[in-house]
């Protein structure tokens, strides 16, 4: 490891609560953007759905461009290169070339203002929630199917690698692991938590990813109750490899977080729990009609 590697980075998460005009939002994400490379920040996240925050399916489909010729892409790129940051857009609708369909994606751009990567969302989110809360994101969108790991160009030699993901992918410990043990040494979580499971659960879900991959958490959010009348939970947050909260926002309030990387920590935690290496086969074994039938006795 070079000595270049030791030396920390500033990492920075864009919490915000985006409605359904574009423009707005765009504006609010460049100015949220502009403080935190102000700041120091060498890299930027911000939360899932950007741009546009919408419940609507068909007000989604009229907004969504191609990837290609994506005027919203296009701006983060220009902002990217005039700040020369590494900007990761937490995820913008976008539609496939082949036909109607969209994916909720997420991209990383380079200070040069090239697109490193990207990632389709895998895990989408249906549920319906206590209180008459419902989402249907399969309405939206289809799911995608690749997992990404990219290096992040922020001034280290080896660049660091990130492994992407996108909100309801925090509860999938499986895509979390595959991404550790492909070479992952942070994750970007940028998400849109609801209020309702924000509270119970997103903490304790970015520690115990960090814990478990040994990797930094990066979760950039949206908070707030927004245009279409959703809440989200905000509370963005930067997790240790150790699941040690480093940095969080304060509620649900836009604003911009920060906190130096030091990536020592990972091989550091890595090595006082070697999980990763510990994957052992195992079958698994069925109850077998007799014992069934004894246990409903």
């Amino acid at each position: 490891m070079s000595d270049n590697q030791q030396q920390p980075f500033r990492a920075a998460l864009v919490q915000m609560c985006s409605g359904r005009k574009i423009l707005d939002n765009l504006r609010d994400a460049e100015q949220l953007i502009r403080e935190a490379a102000s700041r120091g920040a060498s890299y930027i996240q911000t939360p899932e759905n950007t741009v546009l925050l919408e419940l609507d399916p068909k007000r989604t489909r009229r907004a969504a461009e191609n990837f290609n010729d994506s005027t919203v892409v296009r701006t983060f790129q220009a902002l990217a290169r005039e700040l020369q940051v590494c900007l990761h857009i937490g995820s913008v609708a976008i539609r496939l070339d082949d036909d109607q369909r969209l994916v909720n994606r997420s991209c990383l751009i380079s200070p040069t203002g090239d697109i490193i990567a990207h990632y389709d969302k895998i895990h989408l989110f249906d549920v319906d929630l206590s209180g008459g809360e419902s989402y249907r994101e399969s309405k939206h969108y289809i799911a995608g199917h690749k997992s990404v790991v990219a290096d992040l160009p922020v001034g280290l030699t080896p660049a660091p690698k990130i492994g992407l993901s996108i909100c309801y992918d925090l509860r999938f410990a499986a895509l979390y692991r595959a991404l550790a043990k492909a070479g992952a040494q942070l994750i970007g979580v940028p998400a849109a938590f609801t209020a309702q499971t924000g509270k119970a659960h997103w903490q304790v879900l970015l520690r115990a990813r960090a814990i478990e991959t040994g990797c930094f958490i990066l979760a950039a959010a949206q908070g707030g109750v927004h245009e279409n009348g959703r809440a989200t939970y905000g509370h963005s947050a930067i997790i240790s490899p150790w699941g040690e909260v480093i940095a969080q926002a304060d509620g649900d309030d836009p604003q911009t977080i920060c906190a130096d990387i030091d990536l020592t920590l990972v091989a550091k935690a890595r090595n006082a729990i070697p999980a990763l290496g510990h994957d052992r086969p195992f079958a698994f074994e069925a109850p077998s009609p007799a014992s069934q039938s004894k246990d409903t006795k």
